[in-house]
């Protein structure tokens, strides 16, 4: 599967943005998908996962209630909508494709990531 992510940017403290990944190739919805971050300097973490149907998601604690991560398997996409962004937010965003919904195990398939700064 390969997978293109869209949606990143500038954007003020306290604002929103919505991620998008477009997957082609093997049908979505044979992956459950996540989203990855990577902050200069540090490793890259964990943000969000959603199950293959989208009946199970998980996010970490840091964005709990500020993320959601959702799925459209019609359309092979998968979105994530960020609100109340901080500047601890800002990093390079990933969307993957692999078998774990919490994050555990990092799938195979990734994408070339999208830019997300948020200014205070």
């Amino acid at each position: 599967v390969q997978l293109v992510e869209s949606g990143g940017g500038l954007e003020h403290a306290g604002g929103s943005l919505r991620l998008s990944c477009a997957a082609s190739g093997d049908p979505m919805q044979w992956y459950n998908m996540g989203w990855w971050r990577q902050a200069p300097g540090k490793e890259r973490e964990f943000v969000a996962g959603i199950s293959r149907d989208g009946d199970q998601t998980h996010h970490r604690d840091s964005v709990q209630g500020r993320f959601t991560i959702s799925r459209d398997n019609a359309k092979n996409m998968v979105y994530l909508q960020m609100n109340n962004l901080k500047p601890e937010d800002t990093a390079v965003y990933y969307c993957n494709a692999g078998p774990s919904v919490i994050g555990d195990v990092r799938g195979v398939y990734w994408g070339q990531g999208t830019e997300v700064t948020v200014s205070s």
